[in-house]
């Protein structure tokens, strides 16, 4: 049961590495005119919030209404675009999610297939093959339970099979997808992301601490000698900052960073991938772990790090590794010498990111906080392009200034990469950053509060 290595799934300026206009569209479907642009759109009016699924033919330029238009819907966490599926995941604490899925129709209208579902509670999520895959790590069965009752901590998968409309979840009974001593230190993990890459998978192994089980096992021969302290004496603290009597909160390994490498969907076996020069592979917000482990064309995997753990309140818990990116060579099992400090070439010289995407050829995009993450209340409202070929980091310029949020999905296409900007009190708008100059262009403008996801689809027969 208390394994070294095992996981599991549970239900429910010239950047020259980045220009060229063959890159593939992303999140994958071709945009081949028979297809719409779809937006997730939220209108705030005096009878309350409605959302909206509205459609257009060009991310370029224009304006589009949600005023007798669109298909409404009861909104979502994120909106996941995949194989010409359109996928509403919605996240509730500690509770399973309700989850609906969209087409578009011959007719060029958008609507809501028959299948609702209730999946698990989930922090993280990624794609393999025809499946979403939504993630998060939690208590696995009574029967598994220690001699003082704990449950070991268990990786929880819904996989959403989108062309057949069906899910499953994976068989937690047998012990098999404990993540207790994931990397054979004692802690236990989350999975930060699901990138497939040929027939692999990588995960960012995010540790999370002890758990009651894992704080219990061996009598305490997991907690390091200096941490003592931080085994909570009762439970305490609401929302994704509870905690159990028993407990250490946190990992105590934060100059550490891991990679979940699986041979397939399965998600067991995998192989563990280690490097000390960046912290945990994740950007993150409140309970939200985002994907920060990305593919590029030639199977190269890149590793960014937030360094988040900067954030810890114990001195013992912050990393005294600065934001960056690593990288795993197509089919290793190890990163390379690969390594690139981000924050040095941020104004300061102190600043971090919270997401990050590809965004065409061995480019990335990057939301950017605007101060270090030691610093009160960083904002995330700034946007950079890094070429992972050249090591170089530019900030975009062209965005408005009174940006209030940048939007949870991307878009390749022709050298650019497009992203929904909110503003205040103003039409929020598709802005379209060409990733060889930095330079952002307005384009399609939506009157409506905010875009919460947009997409290409073509129509479903």
């Amino acid at each position: 049961m208390f394994r070294a290595i095992i996981a599991s799934v549970v239900p429910a300026m010239a950047l020259c590495g980045c220009s060229g206009n063959d890159e593939p569209d992303m999140p994958g479907n071709e945009v081949d005119g028979n297809g719409r642009f779809v937006f997730a759109t939220t209108i705030e009016g005096s009878n309350g919030t409605a959302y909206d699924l509205i459609t257009g033919e060009s991310l370029d330029g224009g304006n589009l209404t949600t005023v007798d238009n669109g298909l409404l819907n009861p909104g979502a966490t994120q909106w996941v675009f995949h194989n010409n599926y359109l996928y509403a995941l919605s996240y509730n604490q500690g509770n399973a999610g309700t989850t609906r899925s969209y087409i578009l129709g011959g007719n060029g209208e958008m609507e809501a297939r028959d299948i609702e579902y209730r999946i698990s509670r989930f922090s993280s999520y990624g794609t393999y093959n025809n499946d979403i895959i939504t993630m998060s790590t939690g208590e696995g069965p009574a029967s598994l339970a220690d001699s003082h009752g704990y449950k070991p901590m268990t990786l929880l998968v819904t996989y959403l099979d989108v062309e057949n409309e069906t899910s499953r979840s994976n068989d937690t009974s047998t012990g098999a997808y404990s993540m207790e001593n994931f990397l054979g230190n004692g802690e236990y993990v989350t999975l930060a992301g699901a990138e497939q890459s040929g027939s692999r998978l990588y995960c960012g192994a995010v540790p999370m601490g002890l758990s009651q089980y894992g704080v219990a096992y061996g009598n305490r021969k997991w907690v390091r000698p200096g941490f003592e302290h931080l085994v909570h004496d009762e439970a305490g603290g609401t929302g994704a900052g509870a905690y159990k009597a028993g407990e250490l909160v946190g990992t105590q390994y934060p100059d550490e960073c891991w990679v979940a490498i699986y041979d397939n969907e399965n998600m067991t076996n995998p192989k563990l991938a280690k490097t000390d020069k960046i912290s945990m592979p994740c950007g993150r917000f409140r309970s939200q772990y985002y994907q920060s482990v990305w593919a590029v064309d030639n199977g190269d995997v890149y590793v960014f790090s937030s360094s988040y753990a900067k954030t810890m309140s114990d001195a013992g818990q912050k990393t005294t590794l600065p934001a960056g990116v690593c990288r795993i060579p197509a089919g290793s099992d190890e990163f390379d010498d690969y390594y690139c400090n981000i924050e040095a070439q941020t104004p300061g010289g102190n600043r971090s990111f919270m997401r990050c995407w590809p965004a065409g050829g061995d480019c990335f995009l990057m939301i950017m906080y605007d101060r270090s993450l030691t610093e009160k209340n960083p904002v995330a409202t700034e946007l950079a392009v890094f070429d992972a070929a050249s090591k170089k980091l530019t900030y975009v310029t062209g965005l408005p200034a009174n940006v209030s949020s940048i939007g949870k999905t991307v878009f390749v296409q022709n050298g650019n990469v497009y992203i929904p900007v909110n503003v205040e009190n103003e039409e929020p708008a598709i802005y379209a950053i060409n990733t060889a100059t930095a330079q952002a262009v307005r384009g399609v403008s939506i009157k409506a509060n905010d875009i919460t996801g947009f997409g290409y689809l073509n129509p479903v027969k």
